[in-house]
């Protein structure tokens, strides 16, 4: 995944001018050497021991693509030697090791935040705008469906709540950014499906409870074979005027009522105007270009830890009312 970092840094401009890579760290040494040549990196130390690297080379950022399992070690090391630090998702494997990271963060006063890069995307933008726009009327319900047959190998197939804890996060925060709410409870439905590949977690079905009386519900299966969706799901978006459909891609369509008569009442189409700032849209990019903003600025990015806590919440009590089958609270 560090590739898809270094490629966004590397083939854009204003990153590339700002951004030197002075170091490398891998628990194998070979692998991060290969990177280092890939991209050109050759000035860059490599090291097995990310202590002695940070001793080494004492940088200002640092940009953690480890496995969940290993992050909060990680994070929690770059901290200690004052390290500002963006993270890959998720930003722990559970609500008490994200608690103490972002304690950590604001008692070193350094920032750190998650690659939502998700959310930095074009159809993301607008659905947002649209909303906040009001065209939609009151916003009541949201629906994302999710089905992809992926194959990777690797951690994820012997990972526990893989689809929920690995890639429904996306959804979720993607759920929290458009409609502007959190979540406030859940009911969810974890399976293996006959077939999967995987080892536990292949599939969720979940119900959340938004803030100002909206619903949020999450149809998921990464062991779903022959009808693949877009990564950014299918999304259904209601409010009391209308209703928006995106289909993850370039796919929109969004009507509103334009009458008061009849059993179907007669609909007017709907525009979806582009996206306020392209700079926005641009995924890796977008997301370390507004992280370079904030530490700049001062002031927090957008996927700062201390909010994106309410996305990895939505996770775990998915995760905690699939195991018991209840309804469960959600708190960060």
């Amino acid at each position: 995944m560090s590739k898809g970092w270094l490629k966004a840094i590397a083939e854009t401009p204003a990153l590339r001018d700002r951004i030197t890579i002075v170091g490398l760290n891998d628990i194998n040494p070979d692998a991060a050497h290969r990177l280092a040549a890939e991209f050109g990196l050759s000035r860059a130390a490599v090291e097995s021991d990310l202590d002695a690297l940070l001793n080494g080379t004492r940088p200002d950022l640092l940009f953690d693509v480890v496995i969940p399992g290993a992050r909060h070690d990680v994070v929690a090391t770059a901290l200690e030697h004052g390290c500002h630090v963006l993270s890959e998702k998720p930003m722990a494997t559970s609500l008490a090791d994200a608690r103490a990271l972002v304690a950590l963060a604001a008692k070193a006063g350094k920032t750190h935040a998650v690659v939502q890069n998700r959310r930095y995307i074009a159809g993301a933008r607008r659905i947002r705008g649209l909303i906040d726009s009001g065209a939609l009327g009151e916003l009541t319900a949201l629906h994302a469906d999710f089905f992809i047959g992926a194959h990777f190998g690797g951690f994820r197939d012997v990972m526990q709540n893989v689809l929920l804890l690995d890639m429904a996060i996306h959804t979720f925060d993607a759920a929290r950014f458009m409609s502007g709410r959190d979540a406030l409870a859940v009911y969810c439905l974890e399976s293996n499906p006959r077939g999967s590949w995987y080892q536990h977690g292949a599939a969720a079905n979940a119900i959340f409870e938004l803030a100002g009386d909206a619903t949020f519900t999450y149809r998921g299966s990464w062991a779903a074979e022959g009808a693949n969706t877009s990564w950014e799901s299918q999304w259904r978006i209601i409010g009391t005027r209308g209703t928006l459909l995106w289909d993850g891609l370039d796919g929109f369509a969004a009507h509103v009522v334009a009458g008061d008569e009849g059993f179907h009442r007669p609909l007017a189409d709907l525009a979806v105007p582009e996206p306020a700032d392209a700079g926005q849209t641009r995924g890796h990019a977008s997301v370390i270009a507004d992280f370079l903003r904030a530490i700049e600025t001062g002031t927090p990015p957008e996927t700062v830890g201390s909010d994106n806590i309410n996305s990895l919440a939505m996770v775990f009590a998915a995760i905690e009312s699939a195991r018991t089958r209840q309804r469960v609270t959600i708190a960060a």
